[in-house]
C-alpha cells in the first residue's frame, strides 16, 4: 500500500473509516488478517455496506431503493471497466468504488461476486417472508457466500474444496445474524424462519405479540439453531485448511459465530424482546480458544 498513488491509498482509507463506521467489529476483524490484504478486505466491506444503507432507507420508497442499488452496481462496473463516472464527485462513495475496482483488476477478482451482494440487499427491500430452506440458501448464496470466496481470492486461495467450505462458514454467519436479529426484523415486518418449519412446529405469526415467543415459536427458533449449527459444522474446514493470519481469523470468526448461536440459544422464549450479542468482554476467550484449536 505504501507504493500506492497517493489518491489511491486515499480511497482505501475511506474503505476501512466505512467499514468501521458500519461494523464496531471490523477493526478487529481486520487487525486479525494478514496485512497485505486488509485494504482490499475493507474496499469489499465497504462497498456492501453502502448497498445495505441504500436498502435499508425505509423512508424511501423500494422502487426508488431498487434503483439506487442498480446505480450504485453500475458505477462499480464504469470503474472496473476504467470509464470516467458522469455524476458530480462524490468524495466518500467514490473512494469505495475507486477502491474496489482496483481490488478486483489488481486481484483478478470476479465482479460477478459483488453483484450478487447488491442483488441480495435488493430481495430485502421486496422479500419479507421464505417458503423452505432452499429459499433462503439461495438467499444467503448471494448475501453472504460472495464475501467468504472473495476473501480466499484476495488472500491467493482459488481451491473449490476451500470455497465450498467457506459457503457453509459463512451461510452459517448469515443465519446466525437472521436469529440475532429476530426480534428487530419483525418489526419492521420481515420473517426469515422458512414457512416449512413454522408449519412443522405450528408456529402463527398471529402468536408473535408479546415479550415471549410461545412454545411452538420456541420449537422454531430451536430447529434453526440446529440447521445453522449443522453449517457451522460444515463450514469447519475452512478454519484448517488456510494457513498464517488468516487461519486465525478464520478461526476466531466461527468460534465468535458459534458463541452466538448458543447465545441465541439460551435466551429461549426471550429472544422475541431483545438481541443476544457477543460484545468486546467475549474477545479474550474467543482469542484464547482460537489459540486453543484442536484440528
Amino acid at each position: 500500500m505504501s507504493d500506492w498513488p497517493r489518491p489511491l491509498a486515499q480511497a482505501y482509507a475511506t474503505c476501512e473509516a466505512t467499514a468501521r463506521t458500519y461494523d464496531a467489529k471490523c477493526p478487529v476483524r481486520l487487525w486479525l488478517l494478514p496485512k497485505p490484504i486488509r485494504p482490499h478486505v475493507a474496499a469489499l466491506y465497504a462497498y456492501a455496506s453502502i448497498a445495505s444503507d441504500i436498502a435499508e432507507r425505509r423512508s424511501v420508497p423500494p422502487a426508488e431503493r431498487l434503483a439506487s442499488l442498480d446505480a450504485w452496481q453500475r458505477r462499480l462496473h464504469a470503474a472496473v471497466d476504467g470509464e470516467r463516472s458522469e455524476r458530480a464527485p462524490h468524495a466518500h462513495e467514490d473512494g469505495i468504488v475507486v477502491a474496489l475496482a482496483h481490488s478486483i483488476r489488481s486481484l483478478d477478482l470476479p465482479v460477478a461476486f459483488a453483484d450478487d451482494l447488491v442483488s441480495a440487499f435488493g430481495q430485502d427491500t421486496m422479500t419479507t417472508r421464505y417458503d423452505s430452506w432452499a429459499d433462503l440458501y439461495e438467499y444467503c448464496r448471494r448475501a453472504a457466500t460472495p464475501l467468504g470466496r472473495l476473501m480466499l481470492m484476495i488472500a491467493g486461495y482459488r481451491d473449490e474444496s476451500l470455497a465450498r467450505a467457506s459457503d457453509a462458514f459463512c451461510t452459517a454467519l448469515q443465519l446466525t445474524s437472521l436469529w440475532q436479529d429476530f426480534a428487530g426484523d419483525w418489526i419492521i415486518g420481515r420473517l426469515y424462519v422458512p414457512r416449512d418449519v413454522t408449519a412443522a412446529c405450528r408456529a402463527r405469526e398471529m402468536d408473535l405479540q408479546g415479550p415471549f415467543l410461545n412454545d411452538a415459536w420456541d420449537a422454531a427458533i430451536r430447529q434453526c439453531v440446529d440447521e445453522t449449527r449443522t453449517q457451522f459444522e460444515r463450514g469447519r474446514a475452512l478454519c484448517d485448511g488456510v494457513t498464517g493470519r488468516l487461519r486465525y481469523e478464520r478461526r476466531v470468526t466461527w468460534i465468535g459465530g458459534l458463541r452466538l448461536l448458543e447465545e441465541i440459544e439460551q435466551a429461549g422464549p426471550s429472544i422475541r424482546s431483545r438481541r443476544p450479542v457477543i460484545g468486546v468482554r467475549h474477545l479474550p476467550g474467543l482469542l484464547w480458544r482460537a489459540r486453543q484449536w484442536r484440528t
